[in-house]
């Protein structure tokens, strides 16, 4: 065998080990898929191949525990998000629009009013060291691939983007206008939570992979999930002009205020790369099985010190294991 036939076996090995797709791997060396399938089997027995898969699951541990919503598709998503990938950085392709009109939209069915959300907050761990040590244009492809990526999940669990802050995206799922029952808050409380295990693992197996074949440091992200009460509030108008300058629509800009929506993005500084942190709220809703997935967190009053309205003492954090 060719030195070249030698190196493109190894590559081809290499790129399936980190979790890519024989398809992907084709696209990405410009071969066809049976080249690449027949390296893979020729090479990797269902014995290696069991084993890998087997490493892969135990990186999310947490995943294996609380994902129950059997309608998404994550092979599908983990796979979308590697082409995506690939293609923003070998192709420079544009990243898909993303609207805050739904948004907007579904706010102002509360407008003025309080509702009851749960929040999800997800942040870039040591995204100042990624601008430090990458050029800008790649920053920002890395940046908005990113998002994107996030903000599918957000859309297939069922949440709303709320707004995009530097390197974090804040979330909200729709409780219940006014009931606190635990019965209704289960479903956004779970969709939520599984929506932050989706996020790891597409980052993990979609596009770190992606990005490691670029000589690009991976991406980590830390989350946090509390829910409460908000209030939904108007902040000016957002104003769409014609070409000539004349407006041509003009709607009220919605933003939501509240404890639960400070909460969540104060407790995701608290947590570890790839951990969810919970707060006791969301903690109290979940069953045993799910519970058993998360620990409490002891943290000093210096750093944490919020009070909760229902029990009058220190707010308690749950961490993922």
């Amino acid at each position: 065998m060719v030195a070249a036939e030698v190196e493109q076996k190894k590559t081809i090995l290499n790129l399936y080990n980190s979790g890519i797709t024989p398809d992907i791997i084709a696209l990405q060396m410009d071969i066809t898929q049976n080249e690449v399938k027949q390296v893979i089997e020729n090479e990797i027995s269902e014995e290696k191949r069991k084993k890998i898969n087997a490493q892969r699951m135990s990186d999310a541990p947490l995943l294996s525990k609380l994902y129950l919503d059997a309608v998404v598709n994550l092979d599908s998503a983990i796979k979308n998000a590697q082409i995506r990938m690939w293609k923003a950085l070998k192709a420079k392709s544009e990243i898909n629009d993303i609207s805050m009109e739904e948004t907007q939209n579904v706010l102002g069915n509360y407008a003025e009013s309080k509702v009851n959300l749960v929040i999800l907050n997800i942040d870039l761990v040591e995204s100042t060291k990624l601008s430090m040590t990458l050029p800008v244009d790649k920053l920002a492809t890395i940046i908005r691939a990113f998002t994107q990526e996030m903000s599918l999940m957000i859309e297939v669990y069922g949440g709303y983007v709320l707004k995009y802050v530097g390197d974090a995206i804040l979330a909200f799922f729709i409780a219940s206008s006014s009931d606190n029952s635990s019965s209704l808050l289960y479903l956004p409380c779970i969709n939520a939570i599984n929506c932050a295990c989706s996020m790891i693992k597409v980052i993990q197996q979609g596009i770190n992979p992606i990005l490691d074949q670029y000589d690009y440091p991976e991406l980590n992200v830390r989350i946090g999930i509390d829910v409460g009460e908000n209030a939904v509030v108007q902040y000016g108008w957002d104003t769409h002009m014609h070409k000539n300058g004349k407006v041509i629509l003009k709607k009220p800009h919605l933003d939501i205020l509240g404890y639960t929506i400070s909460i969540a993005a104060k407790m995701t500084v608290l947590a570890k790369p790839g951990q969810i942190i919970i707060g006791q709220l969301v903690y109290n809703i979940l069953e045993d099985k799910q519970k058993s997935a998360f620990r409490l967190l002891s943290i000093s009053s210096d750093i944490w010190d919020y009070v909760s309205n229902y029990t009058g003492k220190t707010y308690s954090l749950y961490g993922s294991l």
